[in-house]
């Protein structure tokens, strides 16, 4: 139980984290051309997204609102069952970063009608992202990379309904 109270303070952080950054993205940079932190390469660029990824579903707020909430549902779900075992510790983190970034940008979906973004890749001309979409994509990397290579599917048995039956 310990460790679900310090995921919990772990998710709230790193929320707070986001949302600080956010705050700082919209009072520095709104209205300005951005700033080079590596000309040519990286810059914070203030952009306001009314859509997901790569500006899809534009205006689709409480769509949005409610997929986050059966995500997060599902992790919830997941990290309550999941073991305390030094094994499980990696799905233990991913969860908590799942959590803060949908969490994240829910928040800026509900308050402030679009999802602030300012992280750009100029050199790629990558879409502009944020903390929170940071959060998401390397935990979903690194569960797909965990669920390749180190987890198998009876590392996952304690999700299914079904009870093992004694021999």
């Amino acid at each position: 139980m310990k460790k679900k109270i310090t995921g919990l303070f772990w998710l709230i952080l790193l929320i707070a984290f986001d949302q600080i950054t956010k705050i700082l993205a919209k009072t520095k940079l709104e209205g300005t051309e951005g700033f080079d932190v590596i000309k040519g390469v990286f810059q914070f660029h203030y952009h306001e997204n009314r859509g997901m990824a790569f500006g899809m579903l534009q205006d689709k707020i409480w769509l949005f609102v409610l997929f986050t909430i059966v995500i997060l549902i599902g992790i919830v779900f997941v990290y309550i069952k999941l073991p305390e075992t030094k094994k499980y510790q990696p799905i233990h983190w991913i969860l908590i970063f799942l959590g803060a970034g949908a969490l994240g940008n829910c928040i800026d979906r509900v308050f402030r009608n679009y999802v602030v973004d300012f992280l750009y890749f100029e050199l790629i001309d990558f879409p502009i992202f944020n903390v929170a979409d940071s959060y998401v994509t390397v935990s979903c990397f690194i569960l797909v990379l965990l669920f390749l290579f180190y987890y198998k599917d009876e590392d996952l048995d304690f999700l299914s309904r079904k009870k093992k039956q004694a021999n």
